[in-house]
């Protein structure tokens, strides 16, 4: 079985620092990884981590030591592409030497898990909160979904497509996301798309597609549905995401939100 576990918008910031005065985000990351840590050993076949974007707030290189300083202690391999959060140049800089990192442009990268492909896209448009999909990036998953025939595939990204219901995330969404889903439907194989943003736990399915938002480890967007009303940050307990394939009865991907922290427990059924 080969599984990983997706980490999304850690928004890193300066030490001492909190997200907008409130959230303690270097915190809620030291508390994922330490997380993962304690069940790796539950858990067989994990091979990495994938981090889904914002892996700063402000994309400076001091957030970017910050954010490589705990990730040090994660006891995986990590890869990641960048969120609306990040600046792509800080990020590579930051990350220089990863087997994952193109030396230039976007940051697109796959990663074989045998039975199935992560293909991730870098969405990120400078500059702006909502993502797009650059023309390179389509080229790149051509290109990637060819080669794999009918193999299983995950799209991995930042921006989803998929809608929340919270209007103001939904209008920051991957704008040209008909784009990539009009590809994901062509392709032979299964395929499943994977995202972050929300800071919440969201799936759904656009045509034959299953797609999931991920929470983050940190905050949360407040799931407000009604419109004309500003995001806010909520301080609700944080998640990671694990995913695991399974080939009984047959073969798919499942996913299961790792809350964070130790719990009382395991206690017998009786």
């Amino acid at each position: 079985m080969s599984s990983f576990i997706q980490i999304t918008d850690p928004h890193i910031v300066a030490k001492g620092a909190l997200v907008c005065g409130r959230s303690d985000t270097a915190t809620a990351l030291r508390l994922a990884v330490a997380t993962i840590n304690d069940r790796l050993p539950l858990l067989e076949g994990v091979t990495c981590a994938i981090v889904t974007g914002d892996l700063t707030d402000h994309g400076t290189p001091e957030e970017y030591a910050h954010f490589l300083e705990i990730m040090a202690t994660l006891d995986l391999p990590w890869l990641a592409v960048p969120g609306n959060h990040d600046q792509r140049a800080a990020m590579r800089a930051a990350c220089a030497g990863a087997s994952w990192l193109p030396a230039e442009g976007p940051i697109h990268w796959q990663r074989d898990f045998g039975p199935y492909s992560v293909i991730a896209l870098d969405t990120l448009l400078e500059g702006a909160h909502h993502g797009r999909l650059c023309a390179e990036g389509l080229e790149f998953l051509d290109s990637a979904l060819t080669a794999l025939g009918d193999q299983p595939a995950v799209i991995a990204t930042h921006h989803p497509w998929l809608p929340s219901g919270i209007p103001a995330m939904d209008a920051d969404n991957l704008h040209n996301g008909a784009a990539l889903m009009a590809r994901l439907e062509a392709h032979p194989g299964p395929v499943r798309m994977i995202s972050g943003h929300v800071h919440r736990a969201v799936t759904g399915q656009i045509g034959r597609i299953p797609c999931q938002i991920a929470p983050a480890p940190c905050h949360a967007v407040a799931l407000d549905h009604r419109a004309g009303r500003d995001p806010g940050l909520v301080l609700e307990p944080g998640a990671v995401t694990l995913y695991r394939w399974h080939e009984v009865p047959g073969p798919c991907l499942t996913s299961t939100l790792l809350p964070l922290g130790r719990f009382s427990g395991p206690w017998p059924f009786d």
